[in-house]
């Protein structure tokens, strides 16, 4: 065979640029929009199916059902990716995202909403799985770790977005905001544009001819793996809290307009970015648990403000707070387990970490509703979350002795080499 001439391998060469990160950024927003979009018209469709029984629980569960599918399949959808790749599946995905979430608007029956919520939670495990893999795939080193802190703060800065829109489609009627799902099919025309197939670690930035078929488990890093997943399922819980019961906390205080509790959620969820953009100055700085330490500790502050509030002033302060915490938690779980892992495996590692955080995500508003009905209402609940959170304060002295390391890639590989 000849050589490959120049022309060949320039055609062949690709760089991660601007418009490739933001085409994967902007997926995740369909993971947000699963959840924050809906919000606002909770309360209204507490009211639409109150007739159905226990149906203070499964309402909810049409913001939290695609959470649990996601924390189930997440895993499944990361062995696809390495083993079929990573493009295909992602834009794929786009497709059925949109089918099935905007079916609602068409259906009746809350057990049939709740069986397309499922199509949504299949469509987001492999949204969420794969954009952030072929983020892994594309970048190296402080790039990759802002590319990821980004895609945590897009994907709270859209929740912002959401809460609004959320709010203000919903003053004509519950089935409206649904419509907002067709946006995924503009995610398909940026990833098909700006991204390609991933190859490898030793031709990162070329195209992949083939299926990878990667399905080895050698060098998996499965003690450190196993300490992330369980503090992501910890910390998650607490994590979307105020994003799903904060808009119920508000009509407790005496709101009654769904556009009102979006926008003045939204306003607290301001907190999520600003943890975020700190996360960016001393999270490359800070060991693990010195981070976790502080992320419990904002998060057991607000929810106690939250508990104790008796004007919305004093709410949206506490949920302020705690959006900090929010926004500091996440990028530094996401980070973290990122930098341990090889492109032979990463889909596979950052499908047990999405499901370890969409599983905490879908046991929130069980706890919380659990927690309700034992202290007289949503702001006993809170006060019972903030003392949850202080056990996050062990959670981070066990990280602390775990690893001293940061998470940088050259660290955490020393810390893998030294055992």
């Amino acid at each position: 065979m000849p050589p490959e001439t120049e022309r060949e391998r320039m055609t062949r060469h690709h760089e991660a640029g601007f418009m490739t990160g933001i085409s994967l950024l902007l997926p995740i927003t369909l993971t947000t929009m699963a959840i924050v979009l809906l919000t606002p018209i909770i309360p209204n469709l507490m009211a639409e199916f109150s007739e159905v029984p226990n149906h203070e629980y499964w309402v909810p569960m049409i913001l939290t059902f695609p959470s649990l599918c996601v924390a189930l399949l997440c895993p499944f959808a990361g062995i696809l990716g390495d083993y079929f790749g990573r493009r295909r599946l992602l834009m794929f995905s786009f497709f059925l995202y949109a089918a099935v979430g905007v079916a609602p608007i068409f259906l009746t029956d809350l057990t049939h909403i709740l069986i397309s919520r499922i199509g949504v939670g299949i469509a987001e495990a492999l949204i969420y799985v794969l954009s952030t893999t072929m983020i892994g795939d594309y970048y190296k080193g402080a790039s990759r770790d802002k590319w990821l802190a980004a895609q945590t703060a897009f994907a709270s800065m859209s929740a912002l977005l959401f809460f609004n829109l959320g709010g203000i489609m919903g003053e004509s009627g519950w089935r409206t905001p649904f419509w907002a799902y067709v946006s995924a099919l503009v995610m398909f025309l940026l990833v098909w544009k700006f991204t390609w197939e991933p190859a490898g670690e030793a031709h990162p930035d070329d195209e992949a001819d083939h299926a990878p078929h990667n399905l080895s488990w050698q060098g998996f890093p499965w003690a450190t793996m196993a300490m992330i997943v369980a503090i992501t399922i910890y910390g998650s819980i607490f994590f979307y809290t105020v994003q799903i019961q904060a808009p119920s906390g508000l009509a407790e205080l005496g709101l009654t307009s769904p556009a009102e509790r979006g926008f003045l959620t939204s306003i607290a969820s301001i907190g999520v970015p600003l943890g975020t953009f700190l996360y960016s100055r001393v999270g490359p700085k800070w060991p693990v648990g010195r981070l976790l330490l502080v992320e419990f500790g904002l998060l057991a502050i607000g929810f106690m403000l939250m508990g104790k509030a008796g004007s919305v002033t004093g709410f949206l302060s506490g949920c302020f707070i705690n959006q900090v915490g929010a926004g500091l938690l996440l990028p530094t779980l996401l980070v973290w387990s990122m930098s341990i892992l090889q492109f032979e495996f990463r889909g596979r590692g950052t499908g047990f970490w999405q499901s370890a955080f969409a599983f905490g995500q879908f046991l929130s508003p069980v706890v919380v509703t659990f927690s309700a009905q034992r202290t007289g209402g949503l702001l006993g609940a809170f006060m019972v979350l903030s003392i949850g959170a202080l056990g996050g304060v062990a959670i981070a002295l066990i990280a602390a002795r775990s690893t001293g390391k940061g998470t940088s890639e050259q660290e955490e590989a020393e810390v893998l080499v030294n055992g």
